[in-house]
């Protein structure tokens, strides 16, 4: 398992950019976004004119050069303030991890600069969460083309990105178990075949596409036939499971920030106190933001593992979105108890918080799957069987 990451504290020209499109752009348009189901359009060509799309992208087609623990950085941030942005971006630099290994360079440069927006596309109907063992097909044409037929179940910014990293069962049989192919946007036989009327993440574009005799060049394949597989594991998989984590600690750390906030102001009429002064409020708010603060140190030591090539890099890399997701479904359903009536109106931004961090247990690899990941490394047993290999 192999991934970019740099040791560095967070660059401090990148956080000051950040914070001013957040200021100006994200935080204000984060309520629309959710209630509306809008994908965050205006929020991620403020993020791209910034550079910031390009923040994980090499210094030689033009990028940041920045590494994992930068970009999980910008993503606890943004799911700070709006849970949909926060996703849209994490795809794309997931997709951004594996262009960069395996993509051409025109692409590479593009997306340095700012002016694409890739994501994944691996969820499929017949496997559901089961990325690793794709239903659809590469054929090779007579002309030379390749013809690509599926159908995906969730592909976030759907109809919205430039291009996407694809999927499929390899052209030659026994050549592997996945072949991965970049896609663009405007691909004849492509198209978006549903809506997303999701419980959160209500504006990140989590929509089904059609590849209905999608022709692509031979040359769109990224790695060999058969290796999408390894190169899902080795390049894709250490920066989704890690971001997936900055994005669930960014939702909680907000979530107890706005219910200190509830405690300390709000105040009882009849008595004068305010929340915060009755012993069993302080214990639960304390027990919130100790599991927020144990996740944020479980991160940094994943982080570093990857940094530091530790043997137990890969047992981290799988164990953090594992805890993430049942650690931040935890601190906000705490936080929504424990401001009351008033989590539930739309002001506090709690309720929104709830409902976006319902995805991270269900988002393949599932906490379940991830479950079994561990205990498999964990005993000396392959991360897949061979028949899903």
């Amino acid at each position: 398992m192999t991934a970019s990451v740099d040791n560095a504290q967070p660059n401090t020209d990148v956080s000051a950019t950040l914070g001013s499109v957040i200021d100006d752009v994200i935080r204000p348009q984060a309520a629309v976004v959710d209630r509306e189901g809008a994908f965050p359009r205006q929020g991620v060509d403020a993020l791209a004119a910034a550079g910031l799309l390009g923040l994980a992208s090499s210094t030689e087609v033009g990028g940041g050069g920045h590494g994992m623990r930068a970009v999980a950085d910008v993503i606890e941030r943004l799911a700070a303030e709006c849970g949909s942005t926060a996703m849209v971006v994490l795809m794309h630099y997931a997709a951004t991890a594996v262009i960069e290994a395996h993509g051409p360079r025109e692409v590479r440069e593009a997306i340095a600069s700012g002016g694409h927006l890739t994501t994944l596309a691996f969820s499929e109907y017949g496997s559901r969460s089961h990325f690793w063992s794709p239903t659809g097909t590469a054929t090779a044409t007579d002309d030379g083309a390749v013809r690509l037929d599926a159908r995906k179940s969730w592909v976030t910014s759907a109809g919205e990105a430039n291009s996407y990293v694809w999927s499929s069962l390899p052209l030659s049989h026994g050549a592997g178990p996945m072949t991965l192919w970049l896609v663009p946007a405007d691909s004849a036989g492509l198209s978006v075949t549903g809506d997303f009327d999701g419980l959160g993440l209500r504006g990140n574009g989590s929509r089904p596409m059609t590849a209905d005799g999608l022709r692509v060049p031979s040359a769109a394949m990224m790695a060999a036939d058969g290796a999408g597989l390894d190169t899902a594991l080795g390049a894709v998989l250490p920066w989704f499971l890690v971001l997936n984590a900055a994005f669930c600690l960014g939702l909680a750390d907000s979530a107890v920030a706005e219910a200190g906030r509830h405690l300390t102001r709000t105040t009882l009429a009849h008595t004068g106190a305010a929340l915060r002064d009755a012993p069993v409020t302080r214990r639960d708010f304390a027990r919130l933001m100790i599991r927020t603060d144990a996740l944020r140190a479980f991160l940094g030591d994943t982080l570093t593992a990857l940094e530091t090539g530790r043997d137990d890099a890969m047992l981290r890399v799988l164990q953090v979105k594992a805890l993430a997701g049942e650690t931040v479904a935890e601190v906000t359903d705490g936080a929504m108890q424990l401001c009351g009536g008033s989590a539930f109106r739309k002001e506090l931004g709690l309720e929104r918080r709830f409902r976006d961090s319902r995805a991270a247990r269900v988002m393949a690899p599932t906490t379940d799957a991830l479950h079994d990941f561990v205990g498999r490394v964990a005993t000396g047993l392959p991360l897949l069987d061979e028949a899903n290999r």
